[in-house]
């Protein structure tokens, strides 16, 4: 059951979302590159179907990329297995940008779980519980851009899961920052970030 008006975050084009990812090593990444293998165990919503007998599957039908709306969400989210914000291992970077049309999102934050049998510990619940929750909202609603819900890392604060198709078309041609980690000028920001977070900052 989908209540448009109360259960769809409609994202304007003037948010900017936030996002940390690799740019070297074995599984490097693009800024915009879409991850179609999956689903991996440490991520909450990947959509991809599990394999007969577990593991990750590769396949174009299903892409995801997550997001903050604030750079901390992002440290936050991408470094909590070891809460080290190492700034040149597989060289992260860091890319902020806005989307090029409004992103329709299912509001996990809102009634919509309760309604449906699920709790707010969908963003927060085992990975495994998560996924199965992100492949019945993907065969549900093909149409969506992806789920608005709440970090569980960062003090609820929002964060946003885009799946692609049909997203990939609201992504610039370029961001408008894209640094590497280790660039000077972030040292005191992500200072201030790891000191709040009682993460190290490599």
């Amino acid at each position: 059951m989908l209540r448009v008006q109360e259960d769809i975050c409609a994202l304007p084009t003037s948010t900017r979302l936030v996002r940390v990812f690799v740019a070297a090593g074995a599984h490097h990444q693009r800024w915009n590159t879409f991850r179609h293998t999956g689903p991996l165990p440490h991520a909450r919503f990947d959509p991809q179907p599990p394999p007969p007998g577990g593991g990750v599957v590769t396949t174009p039908a299903h892409g995801v990329l997550y997001f903050g709306l604030s750079v901390r969400t992002s440290i936050a989210e991408v470094f909590q297995a070891s809460s080290i914000v190492d700034r040149t291992t597989r060289r992260p970077h860091l890319a902020v940008f806005r989307p090029t049309r409004p992103l329709r999102l299912l509001d996990l934050t809102g009634l919509w779980p309760t309604r449906v049998g699920a709790s707010q510990e969908i963003s927060s619940g085992p990975k495994h519980v998560t996924q199965a929750w992100a492949r019945t909202i993907r065969d549900a609603f093909p149409d969506l851009d992806g789920l608005w819900y709440r970090s569980s890392m960062d003090s609820g604060d929002p964060a946003v899961c885009l799946w692609h198709p049909p997203s990939g078309d609201a992504l610039p041609l370029s961001p408008e920052v894209l640094l590497p980690l280790d660039y000077p000028g972030l040292d005191l920001p992500l200072a201030r970030i790891c000191d709040s977070l009682n993460y190290v900052l490599n």
